[in-house]
């Protein structure tokens, strides 16, 4: 779904127009000023994705009707039918409806704000740039083939979600719940996830570089076949497993790791700086050839 303030403008003003709305009547039935209306109808400003579904519902049309690449206009039968409804509906405000299933895929957003939305549905082959989806549900969520840059996921839900073949630059993961996701054949480069909750997550030959993980949650987190460089591990890695993975600048500091199976023999880009590790970890690390400096065993 590709948007284009211009092109919504003349959508917003077609389908008013249809059904014999002012836009003092459609800014009534919105809460909001006519001058807004006026602007989003010459492509001056663009509604946000909760306004566009209640204009959706005012004007009768799907949501889709919005994209670029959607080429019907308003049925005629609607006409009257949305007319009437419109009347019934103007004293109400403006509802917005988490639970709607949205094809986003293939699209291109820019500085669009999704914050606070359920977005699980489909969301494939899309560019996302300078985007914010602070406080969303997006559990189950699939992204294939996703290139996503500068956006803000800040405290969302992501459990369960697959993100694969995707391009991730510069994006904000702060406090994200990322328990149970699975990241494949993936780049993950520059991005925040300080206070993010990786239990059980599963990053297989994917590239994770240079990215801020601060005191994150490792709990059952799984690395396979990856490519980690310029990050820093801090606080407690418990059962974790990395496994025939790639390791540059890769530091472990302040960090306390048990239960935790290195398995391979490129360990050297990995140094340790006041850590401690239990037996077996410390045997993992030390039959891949690690530098144990800065390693000490628990007592």
């Amino acid at each position: 779904m590709m948007l284009n303030s211009k092109s919504v403008g003349n959508k917003i003003a077609t389908a008013r127009k249809k059904i014999n709305l002012s836009q003092a009547d459609l800014a009534q039935q919105v809460s909001i000023s006519s001058q807004a209306v006026g602007k989003w109808e010459r492509g001056e400003s663009m509604p946000d994705i909760s306004t566009l579904n209640r204009l959706a519902e005012i004007l009768g049309v799907d949501l889709n009707y919005f994209s670029e690449t959607f080429k019907s206009n308003v049925p005629e039968n609607q006409v009257e039918t949305t007319k009437k409804q419109s009347i019934e509906i103007s004293s109400t405000k403006p509802k917005t409806n988490s639970g709607l299933s949205w094809n986003m895929s293939s699209g291109n957003w820019v500085d669009a704000d999704f914050s606070g939305l359920n977005l699980k549905d489909k969301f494939s082959t899309s560019n996302m740039k300078n985007c914010k989806l602070v406080d969303s549900d997006l559990s189950n969520l699939t992204l294939k083939s996703n290139n996503i840059v500068g956006c803000d996921f800040s405290n969302s839900d992501l459990r369960n979600s697959k993100i694969q073949t995707s391009d991730l630059q510069n994006n904000q993961f702060v406090e994200c719940l990322l328990i149970d996701t699975e990241f494949s054949s993936s780049e993950i480069k520059n991005c925040n996830f300080s206070k993010a909750n990786f239990s059980g997550v599963e990053l297989k030959t994917s590239e994770f570089r240079n990215c801020i993980i601060e005191n994150a949650v490792w709990n059952l987190s799984t690395f396979k076949l990856s490519q980690i460089s310029d990050v820093v591990f801090n606080g407690t890695i418990e059962e974790c497993s990395f496994e025939n993975c790639t390791f540059s600048k890769v530091t472990f500091k302040n960090a306390t790791l048990t239960n935790t199976f290195f398995k391979g023999n490129k360990l050297k880009g990995i140094q340790f700086i006041d850590c401690q590790a239990d037996r077996m970890t410390y045997e993992f690390l030390k039959n891949g050839k690690a530098n144990l400096t800065g390693l000490t065993l628990l007592t």
